[in-house]
């Protein structure tokens, strides 16, 4: 198992999978991660019947496994006198809190940075939102769709001009997934902080500012030109042959991307099968390259309409110029580069169900991340209520004023 984190405990007060997300991260990475979850419902994610077109109320419940992987759970009710004291206990005893509870919440609650930093100076303070903690909308909720897909550009920037609609995110939790690694960066620069210095950070990261970094390159060009950034529509832009996409002949798609352009063109054209273009005279100049795109994109265009695209996956095998196969889901779990580098895990539930998981991203040591399965609601209670210094006594005490599930 990875250990980098060995020996840091993150306490999460926070549900659905943006946030959650960034603790299955360190989790993965060897971090102690304590949920606390709502004292009757648990997350509202393990309520979640279906997200989109996915039924999520049959067998593993996947989305909250790619989320809470690997933690412990305890359920506790922060309202009560006697919850939020237990809440002060595990604060005295972790390195990082981590929430997305909205501000109105953490006030209510209280348990905003001054107030947990009352009982451990040293404490990390993470949070995860929709639009960041200033500005109109700071006490504003939100999702990835809404947040980070639509509001920051993403949506508008791939939807092709004329489209009667707006492409939605590509998956479920794509930014979700995408801004919870982001927190776990924060997080983990906030601990080397904190070692080399003594100083604890409270560390932001919304999904707006994470939707807005994923479009930075386009929005700096928009910056530059004045005008909002779209996709090229077609095949490929103008000037370069070697770069877009193309059907097969099964009507599937590979992606070609060789900037350089022209000293791919021999090596392209003979695993082309067409080595005859390499001398072509429309061709055989870089200049003459750009000029001829076009007829350069029908030449290949027409060669590639002719195979499958396993085909051409086997044929391009060696070639020197990056492209791939446009993949399916089901069709990247499969990859050979994917199991190859440990990039899909495989864990159980308690009951014993094997289920895979897409492996957090990092790896160290060139080992591959492995995973666990999450907690069932409450699992950890009362194992960790001991840990804590609690005796059965107390326990039931606890637990008769309904401070803990």
């Amino acid at each position: 198992m990875t250990d980098v984190m060995k020996g840091i405990r993150i306490l999460e007060v926070a549900e659905h999978t943006f946030v959650p997300a960034a603790s299955a991260v360190l989790s993965d990475w060897g971090a102690e991660v304590i949920k606390v979850e709502h004292a009757v419902r648990g997350d509202a994610m393990r309520a979640l019947a279906r997200t989109g077109v996915i039924d999520l109320s049959k067998g593993v419940h996947v989305i909250l496994e790619h989320s809470n992987r690997g933690k412990k759970s305890i359920g506790l009710d922060l309202q009560t006198p006697e919850g939020l004291e237990v809440l002060h206990a595990l604060v005295k005893t972790s390195d990082v809190f981590l929430t997305n509870k909205l501000p109105h919440v953490l006030e209510k609650l209280q348990i905003g940075v001054e107030a947990l930093r009352a009982h451990n100076p040293k404490l990390i303070y993470a949070r995860g939102t929709a639009f960041g903690p200033k500005g109109p909308d700071a006490a504003r909720g939100g999702y990835d769709m809404t947040s980070f897909w639509c509001r920051a550009g993403s949506a508008a920037s791939c939807t092709p001009a004329g489209l009667p609609g707006v492409i939605p995110q590509p998956g479920p939790a794509y930014g979700d997934s995408i801004g919870g690694m982001t927190i776990a960066g924060g997080i983990a620069a906030a601990l080397l902080k904190r070692e080399r210095t003594g100083e604890p950070s409270v560390v932001d990261v919304s999904l707006l500012s994470t939707g807005a970094w994923a479009m930075a390159a386009g929005v700096a060009m928009s910056l530059q030109t004045g005008e909002p950034w779209a996709m090229p529509t077609g095949a490929g832009g103008p000037g370069n042959a070697l770069v877009g996409l193309y059907p097969t002949q099964d009507k599937r798609w590979i992606s070609m991307v060789m900037l350089q352009g022209h000293p791919f063109w021999e090596d392209f054209c003979k695993h082309l099968g067409r080595e005859d273009l390499v001398s072509d005279e429309r061709f055989d100049t870089p200049e003459k390259f750009m000029s001829n795109a076009a007829a350069a994109r029908a030449e290949i265009g027409a060669e590639m309409s002719k195979r499958t695209l396993a085909e051409w996956t086997e044929r391009f095998a060696t070639l020197r110029g990056p492209w791939a196969p446009v993949q399916n889901t089901l069709e990247v779990a499969a990859d050979p580069q994917v199991r190859a580098n440990g990039y899909i895990q495989s864990t159980e539930t308690r009951e014993g169900v094997r289920f895979e998981l897409a492996a957090s991203p990092v790896q160290f040591d060139e080992a591959p991340t492995e995973t666990a399965r999450s907690p069932e609601f409450n699992e950890h209670g009362d194992e960790i209520l001991e840990e804590l210094g609690y005796d059965w006594d107390a326990i039931l005490a606890l637990k008769a004023a309904g401070a803990v599930t």
